[in-house]
Formats: C-alpha cells, structure tokens, sequence
C-alpha cells in the first residue's frame, strides 16, 4: 500500500482489524523482516491492526532532499501515523534506529499510545560515546548460530541494503557524534506496559544504554539475552515470541 505526503509515497502494509500497532526498521531495513518476525504472534490473536512500514530511505519508500536530518525524517514518520491513525489510541514497536523514532512518537502523541516495545533500542546517538561489550569470540561461532545469521542476511539484510537509499540516509544521519537531537525529554514517566529487548553480545547499541530509560517506562519487562546480538533474535525466535505475547497481555489486560 502507498501513502502520499507531500510528493513522497510511503510504502507500508496492513494487516488485520483493530487496534493499530506500527513497527518501525532498523536503519536502512525494510518492512519484512518486522513482518515476518511479529506476525506468527498474531496468527491466533485477533483484535490488532498490524501496521509495517518503509520508513523514507527504506525498502520501496524513496527519500526526499526537502527531509533534513532526524528531526525531519521524525516529522514524516508522524505524519504517517496522522493520516493512517489519526486521534485513535496505537501501539508503537521499534528496532534499533526504529526505537529511537518509537520514542519519539511517544514523546509527541504520549497520552494515545498503549504500549511500546523497543528492540535492541538505540539510545546514544554518537557511537563512540555508547557502552558496548566488547567483542566475545566463540559466542556467536557455533555452526547452528551461523547458519541462522546466514539465512537471516540472505532473506532480509541484504535485500534491505540494495533497496535502500543509503545516499539519503548517510544525509539525514549527518555527524552523530554532533547531533543535539533528542527524544528523551517525556512529558512524564510512560505508566503504559512496555517491552524492552537487548542482547548481552550486542556490540552495536549494547545493554547498558538501554538500562537508562526504565526511570521513564515504570510497567517495563528488561531482557538482556545472552547468545544475542544486535540482530536478535537469531536462533530465539520463540523466546521472543514469548516476550511479545506477554507484553501484548499486558496491553489487553492492564
């Protein structure tokens, strides 16, 4: 499906009836992997409004030059949740960069979202300012993890890379290390049922990052997942299925 703004058509896909929950990518992702990791929890759950989308920059949704930095690429990604779900309440789920801008949305539509989930969450934007393991050789080698990466790299990650526009997205990226951009600045804390998912090998984003924000988010459930990186879940599939049923009960039954 195709949402225009402005002269940027948005592609997104839509599953189910009621109500709604967006997920947003990972950085230069595309909708499917979101998709194809979430929708076996709602195979028998009805009642949720599945809502993928392709970000600018991401998957079939190209940028545009008249969106500057991550404030301007925030302001879209709003813009979209004002045309497709207007005052209704939401839910909003993200991966990585795709929580940051979860957060964000918070931060501006706080008093209509139900519930957030945050996957291996970005929560320093300068790299080299974020606390990281350091790198555990032999964790992650064993023949059955590496076969799950591979296949896991095939089918979304590199399909993600070549659909992107990766000159777009270096541009709204800028220098992270003198970004001021924030959305931390919550109206108060968020009394809503959250999900907040790390993983203890993940040299990207880390663990400890994430710890900062459950001052802000009182009903969290934090999991640190050990044989976990930042492409979790790898070989944890029903674990994490596990964790996203629980946080959706919560939601259901407050």
């Amino acid at each position: 499906m195709i949402l225009d703004i402005d002269d940027l058509p948005l592609h997104y896909e839509v599953y189910g009836e009621g109500r709604p929950i967006v997920f947003l990518p990972r950085w230069g992702d595309q909708l499917s992997e979101n998709r194809d990791l979430h929708e076996p929890v709602f195979a028998n759950r009805p009642g949720w409004q599945r809502i993928y989308l392709d970000p600018p920059g991401h998957g079939e949704t190209p940028g545009r030059s008249w969106i500057k930095g991550l404030a301007g690429f925030q302001q879209v990604v709003q813009r979209f949740i004002d045309e497709l779900i207007g005052d209704r309440h939401f839910v909003i789920a993200g991966a990585s960069a795709g929580s940051f801008m979860a957060r964000g949305v918070l931060r501006d539509r706080f008093d209509q979202v139900d519930g957030v989930l945050l996957r291996v969450p970005g929560v320093v934007l300068d790299p080299d300012s974020r606390t990281v393991p350091a790198e555990q050789p032999g964790i992650l080698d064993s023949e059955d993890y590496q076969a799950a990466y591979k296949l896991k790299q095939e089918r979304y990650y590199a399909p993600a890379e070549q659909a992107a526009d990766l000159d777009f997205l270096a541009e709204v990226v800028g220098d992270l290390g003198a970004s001021t951009y924030s959305v931390d600045n919550l109206p108060k804390p968020c009394e809503v049922p959250a999900l907040i998912v790390t993983g203890r090998q993940d040299t990207a984003t880390g663990y400890v990052d994430p710890w900062s924000l459950l001052p802000d988010y009182p009903r969290a459930t934090y999991v640190v997942l050990d044989r976990a990186d930042h492409d979790l879940p790898v070989l944890q599939d029903a674990l994490y299925h596990a964790l996203v049923t629980d946080w959706l009960n919560r939601i259901e039954y407050p």
